[in-house]
This record gives C-alpha cells, structure tokens and sequence, in this order.
C-alpha cells in the first residue's frame, strides 16, 4: 500500500549563540539529585522549625513567608517558599497538592562543555511522575536519539531540543522547548523541569557514605576528569560520588544507551534506599548548611522552595512496589532507522510509547494519566488528533459524507477527499500516535486490527489518514 500523504514542514531557522554557565550531568543523576535535593529541603525545613536549632547560611523557616525569626537574629538571606530554585526556564502553573505532578529532568551532554562546542544537548532524560492520591510514582527513560517533532523546528533528534531553546533564544530558553518537545511526544503536560550538576551530585553522594549497588557482570567506568577508566566486578559493593556517576554514564556494553538507563534508574533507586536510612537522615540534619550550601549552587529547577518541600515528603510515602520504572526503547515502543542526513536514529513507534506511559504512570494501566476514568470518546477528544478522510472507492461524496458523520462523533476531521488508490477494505495511518483515536475509529467504523498501520513522520501535515474502502461504501449511517 502506497503513502497518500507527503507531509513537509517549513521551518524558519534563527541565529545568536547563547553560552551556558556550568555543566550538567546526565538525567540520571539529575533524578537521583533531585530526589536528594527534595528530601534535604525537606529535612532541613523541618530543622529550621526548631527553636534549638541554629542553622547559619539560607535560612528556610517563618521568614520566608514574612514572619520575623523567633530569636530575632538574621542568619542570613532568606528563601521565599513560593521563589523558583535558581532557575531561569518556565514559569509553571501552581500546584494543588492533590493533582498528579510531572518532572522533566535533564542532564547536558559533558563533551559539548568540555569541547567549548556552545549550548549543549541534553546526554539524557528522564520524566518522573508522582500521583498524590495512589501514593504512587513512574520513571520513564528518553532515549537522547530519538527522532522527534521539536516545536518550532524541523524534526530533530530529541536531544537537540535544549540546544535549541538556548541557542535561539525561545521563551523559557533549553528547559521549555525540551518540556514542549516531551509534552508532544508522550501527550501529557510537563510541570517542571530540574538539572543538577555533576560535582554536587558526586559531593552529596559521598557525604552520605556511597550508595549500595549490585554490579551484575565486570564493567569499565570512566570517571569525569583526569583520572584513570576502572574496572567494576560483579558483586553487592558500595560506590563512592565518582564511582556511582562513571557507573550510570558508562556505555561500553552491548546494550549501550539502553543498558545504561537502566544502570540510571538502579542508581536513582539505590540513593532513595539510601537516604530512607536512619544513618543518612542522621548525616543530612548533621551536615545541612554544607550541604545546602553545596547542593542549592548546584541545583536548576523552576519548582519553588515550597513545592519542593511537599514533593520531598510525598515521596517518602511512596513504598518502593508503587515505583514503576520504563524506558523507551526496542523492541516495541521503537525502531532503528536514519535521519535525512544518513545519520542513525531511533525512530518512535508512538502507539506504543503511549502504551508504556500508561503503564509506567497509573497504578492500574494502561489508562491516560490525564482522563482515568474518561470514556473513549473523551479519550479520543482529549488526544486533538487531525484525522483526514480520503475515499479509497468508486462512489461519490463518501469522503464527504463520512467526514460529516465522524464530525458529529466528536473527531477533529481536516482535509477531505480522494486516494490515489482503490481499496477493498478500509485502512488506518496513524503517523504521530493516537492509540485512543485509532482505538474510537475502529470500534465505530468496524475497522480491522489488520488494516492499521504505523508510519512515524512527525512533519505530517495530519495525524491520521483514513482510507476508506469497499466495506464502508454501504454503511446506513452515513447521511
């Protein structure tokens, strides 16, 4: 079956190189910092609440929100609880407190730093999502070659879309257009986004003592800096701030970029055992003003003092079964392709991208995150895909007729008209995936699971193209 659609996309490109001041480390960390971070503020929020306590540096406590401290003595800048983490990104909606919350976190490539080759890309991202109300959570691995539609922009690997934001300077800079480019490859919203930087990953990594990892085959690890690659050997051991880091960016195994989400998502889990501990709770109430000092110079993030605090308790309510854990990649949600340039990229299979989300991010999946209990027609509402019927038959006006039938069941339909081709049976293309969409046609126009096809082009002009066959010719519902 040939293609009915060629669609291209014109995109304007823009000038002025934007420099970015320090370097971040892969998402990974980034999420294994965040989680840090979140439970520091929260710990040193409650230290802060103590009268007998006298903690010099940022002082988090009555005066942020006005309130003079109660021993009369300044000690230092006070941090308003509703003022971003030093971020200059998106300025984000409120949060409720009871609505489901997603963290884009990000990691910039360290050789795009290192080489001075200007604003870098992202080396990897990953997206947690919390759910207050189940008292569950998702983390879900973006691989950085994944060919995507970047606002704005012609369709680019993933990666690029920070370099982007920052080079032509959009509005809210790297961290919104790479939120926007994951909003529209997964279909949800993206609250907030967070970066840390590797040297206040690897700090706060060995002021709580390493972190317990199992090391299931021998693995070579390069730690940043000048210092010699080491070899890892099987077996349960503790890593140090360096160790832990080289582990989680290594790629030297078959599975490369796959392996190593994995080894990120087992770091990130091995620093939330660890800080469970009463030992390091111990060492964070200990240590807080170094650590605060350290880690807030270290932190981007456009979530505010407050809401960091209630995301850090929230999540040390969430038992460890309620973490689900996911990454994008082959066999399924996935394929290996080229870009225009010859170049290797992965190319998304969306469906089941949007499949995996749902796993990944309810408790009961796979439902949408954002309509649980919505009926496929809200569903299908809720996914605006622009559907173009064309009349694959001999008779008159049916492309017509169904777009005006299918207008009245809810679809979004655009561009009706005629195939190039003829078909006894009547087909689906689904070019930027919208399984709830394909799932309401099907049940509605008696579609064959069969006769559904997934061609990834995220430069479509359209969604998806219905192509209407012999069996939909004589349907008695059409007007």
């Amino acid at each position: 079956m040939e293609e009915t659609q060629n669609e291209e996309q014109d995109v304007k490109t823009r000038s002025r190189p934007k420099w970015l001041l320090g370097v971040l480390i892969g998402a990974f960390v980034v999420a294994a910092g965040v989680t840090a971070v979140l439970t520091f503020y929260a710990v040193r929020d409650f230290v802060a609440s103590l009268d007998v306590v006298d903690l010099p540096g940022i002082v988090v406590s009555s005066r942020a929100t006005g309130t003079p401290p109660p021993d009369g003595k300044d000690n230092g800048e006070s941090v308003p609880l509703e003022q971003p983490l030093q971020s200059a990104g998106p300025t984000p909606e409120p949060w409720d407190g009871a609505s489901r919350v997603n963290v884009l976190v990000m990691g910039l490539d360290y050789r795009d730093w290192e080489s001075d080759a200007g604003a870098p890309r992202t080396d990897t991202m990953l997206l947690l999502s919390i759910d207050p109300l189940t008292r569950s959570a998702g983390v879900l691995s973006i691989p950085r070659d994944l060919w995507v539609t970047i606002p704005g922009f012609e369709p680019n690997r993933i990666n690029t879309a920070y370099r982007f934001g920052e080079i032509y300077e959009m509005p809210g800079g790297g961290p919104a257009l790479a939120m926007q480019t994951v909003e529209g490859l997964l279909g949800l919203q993206v609250d907030y986004y967070a970066q840390i930087d590797f040297f206040a990953f690897e700090k706060f990594i060995d002021e709580i003592k390493g972190v317990k990892l199992e090391i299931t085959e021998p693995i070579e690890v390069d730690p940043i800096g000048p210092k010699l690659p080491r070899e890892l050997q099987p077996g349960r051991q503790v890593l140090t701030g360096e160790l832990a880091l080289a582990y989680a960016r290594a790629r030297n195994t078959e599975g490369a970029d796959f392996d190593r989400a994995q080894r990120q998502q087992q770091v990130i889990m091995a620093i939330r055992d660890r800080l469970l501990t009463p030992e390091a709770l111990l060492i964070l109430i200990r240590k807080a003003p170094v650590l605060y000092d350290e880690l807030s110079a270290g932190v981007s993030t456009n979530l505010s003092l407050d809401q960091a605090i209630r995301l850090a308790w929230l999540a040390r309510q969430i038992p460890e079964e309620n973490i689900k854990r996911g990454i994008i990649g082959p066999p399924d949600s996935v394929t290996f392709g080229t870009s225009p340039e010859g170049e290797q990229v992965l190319r998304p299979v969306p469906a089941q991208i949007r499949i995996l989300r749902d796993e990944v991010f309810t408790a009961n999946g796979p439902v949408s995150p954002v309509a649980a209990d919505a009926d496929p027609q809200e569903l299908m509402e809720a996914e605006a895909a622009r559907v173009s019927i064309l009349n694959g038959t001999l008779a008159p006006g049916l492309a017509a007729r169904t777009a005006d039938y299918l207008t009245a069941e809810g679809v979004t339909v655009v561009n009706p008209g005629n195939a190039t081709d003829l078909y006894g049976a009547t087909n689906i293309i689904d070019y930027t995936g919208n399984p709830y969409t394909v799932s309401y046609l099907v049940d509605l126009m008696g579609i064959s699971q069969n006769n559904i096809y997934q061609r990834y082009d995220p430069a479509s002009e359209v969604d998806i193209v219905v192509l209407l066959g012999n069996d939909w010719a004589g349907n008695q519902n059409l007007p």
